[in-house]
C-alpha cells in the first residue's frame, strides 16, 4: 500500500502536515466536498489555507470538481487506476434531490464522445439527479 506521502510526492506536492490531514479527509470521504464541508471538518485551519490546498490538489491532478448544479463547487478525489491516479477519469456523478450529497460513480465511465472537425473539449460532466440509495432506503 503507499503512503500518503508517497501519493503527494507522485503529484509533485510537497507533503506537509495539513496536505496530508486534507488527503485523508478526502479519501475518507464518500461524497464530494464543497469547501465549506471541508473547513467543517477543519476547526482549527484558516479557510485561505484550504483553499490554497484544495487547489493545489486539483490543479496537480489529485482531485477533481465537481459541478452538481447546486452553483456551490464540490471536490472529490480521484481514485487510482491500477494503483496510478488517472487525470482522464471521466466518470458519473450522482446528486441526490433529497439529501443534496454528490457521489462519485467512478465506475461507470463516460464514453468518448467524437466532436465535429474544430472543436476542442476542455470539459465534460455528466451528472444524474435523483434519490440516493440512503434516502431510498435500498
Amino acid at each position: 500500500m503507499v503512503s500518503i506521502e508517497q501519493v503527494l510526492r507522485d503529484h509533485q506536492i510537497r507533503p506537509t502536515a495539513i496536505r496530508l490531514l486534507m488527503y485523508r479527509f478526502l479519501k475518507d470521504s464518500q461524497v464530494a466536498l464543497s469547501l465549506n464541508d471541508i473547513e467543517s471538518g477543519f476547526d482549527q485551519s484558516e479557510r485561505t489555507t484550504l483553499y490554497r490546498t484544495i487547489k493545489t490538489f486539483e490543479r496537480k491532478g489529485l482531485v477533481h470538481q465537481v459541478d452538481d448544479g447546486t452553483g456551490v463547487a464540490k471536490y472529490a478525489l480521484d481514485k487510482p487506476a491500477n494503483g496510478k491516479q488517472s487525470t482522464q477519469d471521466l466518470h458519473l456523478h450522482f446528486h441526490c434531490t433529497n439529501c443534496n450529497e454528490t457521489t462519485c460513480l467512478t465506475e461507470h465511465k463516460i464514453p468518448h464522445i467524437s466532436l465535429p472537425t474544430g472543436f476542442i473539449p476542455e470539459d465534460m460532466n455528466l451528472l444524474i439527479k435523483g434519490v440516493c440509495d440512503k434516502c431510498s432506503g435500498q
